[in-house]
């Protein structure tokens, strides 16, 4: 089993002057369920090499058992320092695809071609794509075989408004992922705010926030288990 990762080379958090990145406990949280289940994880990122850490992800207050875990395996770090360039993988090389969120992928994920074509890839391929907090975003311009967006008629969950106001960004990101999923035709439901809630349609799997990401990973990979029974 193989499995996909796909992080944000962004790092420029609008025009705050601030930092921002992928969210650590979104990918340390995935990384290690699907370590645990014996996938083997590829990173990438659309620029390739270290990709930028929103610094607020790694504050006291949000780092967690197995981001500490991840910060202090060298063998996860020197991975992380040198992901593939997005434009260098096929989805026919993976079993699914993961994307963490973190504000970054807001300005370049979902904007990307080579992230768009290849979410297209893995699902009309029959493969599992997963996606949490912010990184449903990455979903704003892709579409079916049809030509209509992706999420129309799916149901579907990312970061709420709610929660985006609560950090004090509405003003700032390029887009609202709910009111994006809405606008797109999606059915977009969510949970308490920071509450763990992940919502699957068909291949297609996102978690809410943070503390959604490891149940997120775990619904992917029952997933691919049920896909090759």
């Amino acid at each position: 089993m193989k499995i996909l990762m796909v992080l944000t080379s962004h790092d420029t958090l609008g025009n705050t002057g601030r930092k921002t990145g992928f969210w650590l406990e979104e990918l340390a949280a995935p990384y290690y369920t699907f370590l645990a289940a014996n996938a083997e994880i590829v990173l990438a990122s659309p620029q390739g090499g270290q990709p930028p850490l929103d610094p607020k992800s790694n504050e006291p207050t949000f780092q967690t058992e197995l981001t500490q875990r991840f910060e202090n395996d060298n063998a996860a770090t020197a991975q992380l320092a040198n992901t593939l360039r997005l434009d260098s993988v096929s989805s026919a090389d993976f079993d699914a695809v993961f994307y963490p969120g973190g504000h970054g992928p807001l300005w370049d994920l979902a904007e990307d071609p080579q992230s768009i074509q290849l979410i297209e890839a893995f699902l009309a391929a029959g493969k599992p794509t997963a996606l949490v907090c912010h990184a449903p975003g990455v979903l704003r311009h892709v579409k079916k075989a049809d030509g209509t967006p992706l999420v129309a008629g799916k149901k579907v969950t990312g970061f709420t408004n709610s929660e985006e106001e609560a950090v004090g960004l509405t003003d700032v990101v390029p887009f609202l992922v709910e009111d994006m999923l809405i606008a797109n035709g999606g059915v977009y439901s969510k949970g308490a705010d920071w509450s763990s809630y992940v919502v699957s349609d068909g291949l297609l799997i996102t978690g809410q926030n943070p503390g959604s990401s490891t149940e997120t990973a775990q619904v992917l990979l029952d997933k691919l288990k049920s896909l090759n029974a």
